[in-house]
């Protein structure tokens, strides 16, 4: 069915009211910052964004605006932010794990290197309580007690 002209400017106005209120970050309860809320939200045939459709321009320009917005570091989409904090969190959580754990393991080796070291050298103190006195030795001097 074909519409008039005036209907599809009537449409164009209301895809770009959404579409401004999308980006703005409106986003509808269950809806997300995409071209399928955009159609929900402008009362327009989703299958009209696609292709040679009367609204391809609308929806080229819609994702051209949504990942400006993104590079320049701003999510429309609460959603959409809460994942892409999540996810920065979850990698810097996972990098101290990882600190954590090489500490960790330095620390071990550190401590059995120190207890094997602390053994030697109790072993080393034992032997030499236990052990005799060393006899002098003989052909140098040797100090003799008046009698």
């Amino acid at each position: 069915m074909r519409i008039s002209a005036t209907q599809r400017t009537e449409n164009e106005n209301r895809i770009r009211a959404a579409m401004d209120r999308l980006l703005r970050g409106e986003i509808p309860p269950g809806g997300k910052c995409d071209i399928k809320t955009l159609a929900n939200e402008a009362a327009v045939d989703r299958t009209a964004f696609y292709g040679t459709r009367p609204y391809g321009h609308l929806r080229v320009e819609f994702e051209r605006r949504l990942r400006a917005l993104q590079d320049a570091g701003e999510i429309p989409d609460p959603r959409e932010a809460q994942i892409a904090r999540l996810k920065a969190e979850n990698a810097k959580l996972k990098a101290r794990i990882a600190q954590s754990d090489e500490t960790i393991d330095e620390l071990t080796d550190f401590r059995s290197q120190s207890l094997a070291r602390l053994a030697a050298q109790h072993e080393e103190i034992v032997r030499l309580r236990e052990a005799p006195p060393e006899p002098p030795k003989s052909g140098g001097f040797q100090h003799h007690e008046p009698r």
